[in-house]
């Protein structure tokens, strides 16, 4: 495997597709770490985004727990 197919290969591992998002313009919540990422830090696996403020990625975690507990609720009422 020649250097250029290995680097195309770890990006394509990262998520990282620059006509999609360059590595430094969003924002992204590290579901490992906690912590928000300027750019495609970490594996897509462990990210949540992009979002297009700092502010809106610290939130995303809560807003997908207040999101899914809200879906739960409505399902219980449906389901009786």
């Amino acid at each position: 495997m020649s250097v250029h197919d290995y680097a195309d290969e770890r990006r394509f591992a990262m998520g990282i597709y620059e006509d999609i998002d360059g590595p430094d313009s969003k924002y992204y919540f590290n579901l490992e770490t906690n912590a928000v990422e300027k750019g495609l830090v970490s594996d897509w696996t462990h990210r949540m985004g992009p979002y297009e403020t700092e502010e809106v990625a610290r939130a995303a975690l809560e807003k997908a727990r207040a999101r899914n507990q809200k879906w739960d609720e409505d399902d219980e009422k449906w389901n009786g």
